[in-house]
């Protein structure tokens, strides 16, 4: 078994790389798959807050690095999954960024890869060294961006960076797609984002209310029914299992359909 390490970046905070971690981690897992979520943010971490794992931890990557524990132990695991396996790997939260580097983590998901079939590394925003310490041992990339200019621009050079390193092509996934917005021309559509990166998407996650409040309650929304993002989330992981799952723009629903159940 030789796990595939798809690392899940951006080119700027807050368009939901950490949630997008969580779910297709445990979408993949909910498909009988081995996952390890792996936190590549040093002290800012949140992919334990996300999960609802952070009072379960007793060591991170930084403890296994330095020779303070066993890889092993500073795995949790998730017994929310049954259908296959799903653990995270947290960082440190009192570290800098220069508690590891590229080659270190190389090293660490190529101990993970014996056991595994698919490590998600959950990456620093911008491009400085967390970016480029989760590139280094990426199969991989998917970079997640919102449907403004601004998301555009940041995930453009990002885009570029990856390609530099020999780690393209990246594929796109555009979360927080509001239909309405974007007929009003209010936001971005899926064409214009791929006119202006020509780079591919693999997935389309919808504005979905249930993603805020999920986040908070630990509760990733993969596991809370079938909502619009959730199953956004699951067709995703569909695709990086190489299923034909169509790629369809999301849209918005009247208040017609919603009252009779449409939907």
């Amino acid at each position: 078994m030789s796990a595939t390490v798809i690392t899940i970046t951006s080119g700027k905070g807050g368009v939901g790389k950490t949630t997008t971690t969580a779910n297709l981690g445990i979408a993949l897992a909910m498909q009988g798959k081995r996952v390890v979520v792996f936190d590549g943010d040093v002290g800012l971490r949140n992919l334990d807050i996300v999960m609802g794992l952070e009072n379960r931890i007793v060591y991170d990557v930084i403890d296994y690095v330095e020779g303070r524990c066993r890889l092993r132990q500073a795995l949790v695991r998730d017994k929310r999954v049954t259908a296959g396996e799903l653990y995270l790997l947290p960082t440190a939260q009192t570290r800098d960024k220069s508690a590891i580097n590229p080659r270190q983590m190389v090293m660490v998901c190529d101990e993970l890869r014996k056991d595994f079939d698919y490590i998600l590394i959950d990456s620093p925003a911008g491009i400085e060294q967390g970016f480029q310490n989760a590139l280094a041992p990426a199969d991989r990339v998917l970079v997640v961006l919102n449907p403004e200019v601004s998301s555009v621009r940041d995930a453009d050079r990002v885009i570029g960076l990856i390609e530099a390193r020999g780690k393209g092509p990246a594929q796109l996934i555009v979360n927080r797609l509001a239909p309405q917005r974007v007929r009003k021309q209010e936001m971005l559509s899926v064409q214009d984002i791929v006119s202006v990166l020509s780079t591919e998407v693999i997935g389309i996650v919808p504005e979905d209310e249930a993603i805020l409040s999920a986040s908070n309650r630990g509760i990733p929304v993969v596991l809370n029914g079938k909502t619009p993002a959730a199953q956004a989330f699951h067709d995703i992981a569909l695709r990086l299992l190489g299923h034909q799952v169509p790629l369809v723009e999301p849209q918005s629903v009247s208040w017609w359909q919603r009252l009779l159940g449409l939907s």
